[in-house]
């Protein structure tokens, strides 16, 4: 079974025993290791793997053609994008400025945009889209105004100098209340998404119970991470949503693709899809 999934730490972790054959009656895997904005395209072209990981935010495109697993994804507390700058930058002085985000189709995405409507007189001005690991440094070196930072940039960005502008994810939890939907698993629909669905889990479960077991594979593809930083972005990404969306995770998901089909940043969704 061909699946695409990011070489960062959250996936590699729920995804390692899987991939080397310790999930019973589980189909071996061909694995395809890319960033998710590469995934989220591959998939709204219908040109994606069976299985695959890509942004919330792209469901909306892809749901005619792939089924939302409850598994296996990124939903969470305290895990949400950072708006970084340099020192002495608050909401109301990103008026007009032009700000990077690694992605116009993500949760990020939509988390900012729903975040600046409310909170940025006037809106931002200029977005533009670059690598999430080139934003820091051209922030830094004042090449823009602002960024949009995801991942491992939460643990990082004093290094550059930068301070915190806004925690979008504590935004969203105190204007929701509820966790944020960040990175999905989803599969076609031809398939058999229960049993698809069952590997998944086993694989979450076979990762909790044997916690050291993914270290060589993880560090593997987590592209020269410190091994304390790669052990705390598995702490924050992979959590109760990752074994069980639940209502609460249902409930976020449609809560952030309503609000974002409300801005016009999205198709609105047939929320019976989404189960």
């Amino acid at each position: 079974m061909k699946i695409a999934y990011s070489p960062c730490p959250n996936d590699t972790f729920v995804f390692h025993a899987w991939a080397h054959g310790l999930v019973p009656g589980a189909p071996e895997l061909d694995v395809m290791y890319a960033d998710i904005d590469i995934t989220n395209g591959l998939a709204a072209a219908g040109e994606g793997p069976e299985v695959l990981k890509l942004s919330y935010a792209a469901l909306p495109w892809v749901l005619d053609k792939y089924a939302l697993l409850p598994c296996g994804g990124a939903l969470g507390r305290g895990c949400g994008p950072l708006v970084l700058a340099r020192g002495g930058r608050t909401p109301e002085t990103l008026a007009g400025k032009r700000v990077a985000v690694p992605s116009e189709r993500s949760t990020a995405y939509l988390l900012f945009r729903l975040w600046a409507a409310q909170t940025v007189p006037g809106g931002v001005g200029e977005i533009i889209v670059m690598p999430f690991h080139e934003i820091m440094p051209a922030v830094r070196d004042g090449a823009i105004d602002a960024g949009l930072v995801i991942h491992e940039a939460r643990f990082t960005y004093p290094d550059y100098g930068l301070s915190l502008v806004a925690d979008l994810g504590s935004w969203w939890e105190k204007d929701t209340g509820l966790p944020i939907p960040l990175g999905a698993i989803v599969a076609r629909r031809t398939l058999d998404v229960q049993a698809i669905a069952g590997w998944v889990r086993a694989s979450v479960e076979y990762a909790w119970a044997h916690p050291d077991a993914s270290r060589e594979y993880v560090l593997q593809h987590a592209q020269e991470m410190d091994p304390e930083v790669a052990k705390a972005h598995i702490a924050l990404y992979v959590n109760e949503f990752t074994a069980n969306l639940g209502e609460d995770g249902y409930a976020a998901v449609e809560a952030l693709l309503g609000r974002a089909a409300d801005e016009g940043l999205v198709p609105r969704i047939d929320p019976a899809l989404l189960r």
